[in-house]
């Protein structure tokens, strides 16, 4: 349910729901570590190509690749992101574009990084029957 609008009346719809948005993604990159939170934040559909190329298909595949991921050094390689641009397609559809700056805190026993150091990364989400935000999309381009 969106609250936004009755603690501030003075917002629109729209700018209720880039607020709504906005704190996803906020809890997406608090939860990256977290692949109980993390995963519950997208769609059961989902898709998502992260920043090597891998694609996942469907919140348990995202939820088991996390989880390996995380039991691997790649633990040590955590991201931030900054929204660069919110648009809505429909009322209930929004694509979101993020700069993704990667942190690789890999010890240098494992060798240098191969991660580039950011990517354009593309959120479609979507808002579902009980009202809230969930992302169906995540792909990652790196940034050369």
């Amino acid at each position: 349910m969106d609250t936004t609008n009755a603690t501030n009346p003075a917002l629109s719809a729209q700018d209720a729901d880039e607020l709504l948005i906005r704190e996803l993604v906020a809890r997406s990159q608090e939860a990256q570590t977290d692949p109980e939170v993390l995963p519950a934040l997208h769609t059961s559909d989902l898709v998502l190509i992260n920043l090597a190329g891998r694609r996942v298909f469907g919140r348990d595949a995202f939820e088991s690749a996390m989880t390996a991921a995380l039991a691997s050094p790649l633990r040590d390689v955590r991201t931030t992101l900054e929204v660069d641009d919110i648009r809505f397609v429909r009322p209930d559809v929004a694509i979101v574009s993020l700069t993704k700056t990667v942190h690789d805190e890999r010890p240098d026993t494992q060798g240098p990084s191969d991660f580039p150091a950011r990517g354009a990364m593309t959120y479609v989400m979507t808002r579902g029957e009980d009202d809230d935000w969930r992302i169906a999309l995540a792909q990652t381009t790196p940034i050369a």
